[in-house]
């Protein structure tokens, strides 16, 4: 599949990036289809993106009545708890721009009923999108971040998750975390219109390297293997890509 690297010179410039290019499919999605579908990463990387796509000029952009928010993956806590990624997303973009409220889809993650709340969001995904051949609901866009271990949502590695191969959302249990998640899946991943990563800092350099190995280790890390199934778009700033063996943006 293609991969296209998009490398800025710091943090800022790719969250700018990242957000025109949010910007351009999401106004393409309403121009064709009336309605633009996107999911939602968590974690602190996008906060920044979120922030510009809230802010002057980008905030007019958009037709947000024809905008439909859900969310790539939650953790196990309440919607108002600090490491919420709905209350993330609702601080730092949802409050501040015209959306209505029908059209945001937060998960419901109850440690007790994970895999219930998982079972009952794929269904909601179900309803709301549009389905593919195979079922599965289609997403105009997909943004994604990238853990130091290479997980993607909460697609981590050597967790059950990873052999999910029909449901579009799944629960999972990450033991080094000792928590519970629920995460959309490689077969609703491998569905949708356009993927972004979005990935800074020189912490993430090691492990964007080993991603990019040719060939690539087995068993394949996480983000890797979203990249094998589906063309993705990446957007690093410079000390992410550091390692890459081929530093120019193409």
């Amino acid at each position: 599949m293609e991969t296209t690297l998009h490398i800025s010179p710091n943090p800022e410039t790719a969250a700018e990036a990242a957000a025109r290019r949010w910007i351009e499919i999401a106004r393409h999605a309403i121009a064709v289809e009336g309605r633009f579908n996107v999911a939602l990463s968590g974690g602190s990387t996008p906060h920044r993106l979120y922030t510009l796509l809230a802010g002057a000029p980008l905030r007019d952009a958009p037709d947000w009545s024809q905008i439909h928010v859900f969310f790539g993956d939650e953790r196990s806590v309440p919607p108002d708890h600090p490491e919420s990624n709905y209350r993330m997303a609702r601080e730092a973009l949802l409050d501040h721009v015209p959306i209505p409220g029908d059209n945001v889809h937060p998960i419901t993650a109850r440690a007790a009923y994970i895999r219930q709340d998982a079972w009952a969001y794929g269904q909601r995904l179900r309803r709301e999108l549009p389905l593919n051949e195979h079922g599965l609901p289609r997403f105009h866009l997909i943004l994604l971040g990238m853990g130091p271990d290479g997980h993607t949502a909460s697609l981590f590695p050597g967790t059950c998750i990873q052999h999910e191969t029909s449901l579009p959302v799944a629960a999972v249990y990450v033991p080094r975390l000792h928590t519970w998640r629920i995460s959309v899946t490689y077969p609703l991943l491998a569905a949708a219109d356009h993927i972004v990563l979005l990935t800074e800092g020189d912490g993430k350099a090691p492990i964007l390297a080993r991603v990019f190995r040719e060939p690539p280790e087995q068993p394949m890390l996480p983000v890797r293997r979203v990249a094998e199934s589906h063309a993705t778009e990446w957007f690093l700033d410079e000390a992410a890509a550091a390692q890459l063996p081929r530093r120019e943006s193409r």
